[in-house]
């Protein structure tokens, strides 16, 4: 079993149906951006098989919108400040933050997380 990266950061957000091959295209330019400042993986995930009285509900998804989950991995928490710091001055990610967003902000969860259990 490959081992976990120490320090993740994780986000939950809805995106509408309309809007995900636009999402899919910011989201590899923001894993790209990532990687190229250190962090050491970078994935997406969508809700694909969700309980009704979970996720949806919680989340308040409306039916033309997806789930999409993500994390970033980091050595540690400070390898994270560090390369998130990094983020904030990078000239292709200034740019991506000016844009409109494709999905609503407020309703996006974000969160770091630190290895608790590693097999």
């Amino acid at each position: 079993m490959k081992k976990p990266n120490g320090y993740v950061d994780v986000f939950l957000l809805q995106v509408p149906k309309a809007k995900l091959a636009a999402y899919k295209k910011i989201a590899h330019k923001f894993g790209k951006v990532m990687e190229k400042l250190g962090a050491l993986e970078y994935r997406e995930f969508m809700g694909d098989d969700l309980s009704p009285e979970l996720f949806p509900a919680l989340m308040k998804l409306k039916k033309n919108e997806v789930l999409i989950s993500s994390f970033v991995g980091f050595k540690n928490k400070k390898h994270r400040d560090k390369v998130n710091k990094a983020m904030m001055e990078d000239p292709e990610m200034k740019k991506m933050m000016t844009m409109k967003p494709l999905f609503d902000m407020s309703k996006m969860m974000y969160g770091g997380f630190k290895t608790f259990i590693q097999m």
